[in-house]
């Protein structure tokens, strides 16, 4: 990687903070490009501001700047809610913006949050002087072009990813020379419910489709079973480590590819220092900001887009849940309605929503995530209009174009079998059957 720098002199993060005042309102590139050294550095600036918000999407990692003694000095205004933020939002120490992740660059071009500060994490400049973001072009890069004032770390260990992922030296107001190894996301083990999940999903793939595939058990439950297929393409606001098998067997290809054949398109990656090595320089890999990525009439460029999204709940009418737990806010509504619209317009598209049939509370006790009605408070992540297929370990609820009826009595069909009396007797007491 290239080790030159753009830090002539070399500034300290306490240094570059220092340009912080009380009252901005500050971005902060997220995922696992998170600006560490210059968060570390706000933190301690912290007690000498006042009423500093910090706008950020998704975040991995510690999470200083949002404990209770950061109260009245900094605020997090989060648009996604990730695990680090969670408590903080749901205690009221913190802010959620709902918002579709294809419209949220739209509040910082049309200033409906403008910003102060950007707050990026960029490679080294190549000899013409252009960084880049590296890992997570998603947001940021609306967010570093609407800014005042835009603040960078510059490490080389951040992969030169391709694609419209780039700013030039001269955009960048000051910087830090940083060089500590990217966070890296590990995701779970994927279960037997999630690999009959993803039996079910694979089966519904098709060769020369294109996919939405994010990171989690359900999308890792489906990539062994695509072993069988041709030509697959990739276009995903996100990817991780599970799709580098499959390019290396030739199976992503993205050779019938209606829109960018032959390349992936993303927004961001989270994934190991495996996927970073794969990124870099990786003129297979376009990456774009999410305002084209997301876009849903762009999505349906792509003829036989599969998209695969998860759920918390769904009710007996198809409604989806997937930001919040009853009225506890849980994370939000990502891409996953800008997927699902883009897919089901698309020629041969496939719009799926997948969840395994129960949850575990803490008492120990399963519930079923299908549903008679969604908790109350819940939120309606994509609504019965919307929903296509519906798919647990037990199989495939197809709703489109059907009733009610019909809804719910295939939906009882894949819920889990010790709830399947109780939601047709509910079911019946509501006329639904």
């Amino acid at each position: 990687m290239n080790h030159l720098s753009i830090c002539n002199p070399p500034m300290s993060a306490d240094d570059a903070i220092a340009h912080i005042e009380s009252g901005m309102r500050i971005f902060i590139t997220g995922n696992c490009s998170f600006p560490q050294q210059l968060m570390d550095a706000l933190v301690r600036r912290a007690p000498a501001l006042q009423d500093v918000e910090i706008v950020q999407v998704l975040t991995i990692g510690n999470a200083d700047y949002v404990q209770p003694a950061m109260q009245g000095h900094l605020r997090v205004n989060t648009l996604f809610i990730s695990e680090n933020v969670r408590a903080a939002v749901n205690e009221g120490r913190a802010d959620f913006t709902p918002c579709l992740l294809s419209e949220i660059p739209l509040l910082f071009r049309r200033s409906t949050l403008p910003l102060d500060a950007a707050f990026v994490h960029v490679s080294p400049p190549d000899e013409h002087g252009f960084c880049s973001y590296g890992v997570e072009i998603g947001v940021t890069k609306a967010a570093a072009e609407s800014a005042r004032m835009v603040i960078a770390e510059v490490n080389p260990r951040m992969p030169r990813t391709l694609g419209d992922s780039f700013i030039h030296m001269s955009k960048i107001n000051y910087c830090v020379d940083v060089d500590y190894p990217l966070p890296e996301f590990r995701s779970s083990e994927t279960g037997p419910l999630y690999q009959k999940i993803g039996k079910y999903i694979a089966d519904m793939i098709e060769d020369g489709d294109c996919l939405q595939l994010g990171i989690g058990a359900i999308p890792n439950g489906v990539l062994p079973y695509l072993s069988s297929k041709r030509d697959l393409g990739i276009h995903s606001e996100m990817f991780s480590d599970g799709i580098i098998e499959l390019v290396e067997q030739g199976i992503i290809n993205g050779e019938r590819k209606t829109l960018h054949p032959g390349k992936i398109i993303a927004g961001f990656c989270l994934g190991t220092q495996r996927l970073y090595d794969f990124v870099h320089d990786n003129p297979l890999m376009e990456f774009r900001p999410t305002e084209y990525v997301n876009n849903p009439f762009l999505i349906a460029q792509n003829d036989h887009m599969v998209a695969i999204n998860s759920a918390i709940e769904v009710d007996l009418t198809g409604q989806v849940c997937a930001d919040s737990i009853g009225p506890r806010l849980y994370s939000g509504v990502g891409g996953q309605l800008d997927f699902i619209r883009g897919a089901a317009c698309s020629n041969g598209g496939k719009p799926i929503i997948a969840l395994t049939s129960t949850a575990t509370l803490r008492d120990g006790r399963q519930v079923s995530k299908i549903v008679t009605m969604l908790k109350p408070g819940a939120g309606v992540t994509t609504t019965r209009n919307d929903v296509h297929y519906v798919v647990t370990e037990y199989g495939v609820a197809s709703l489109y174009g059907k009733t009610i009826r019909q809804r719910a009595r295939a939906l009882i069909d894949v819920a889990h079998p010790n709830f399947r009396e109780e939601l047709e007797r509910c079911a019946e007491d509501l006329k639904y059957l």
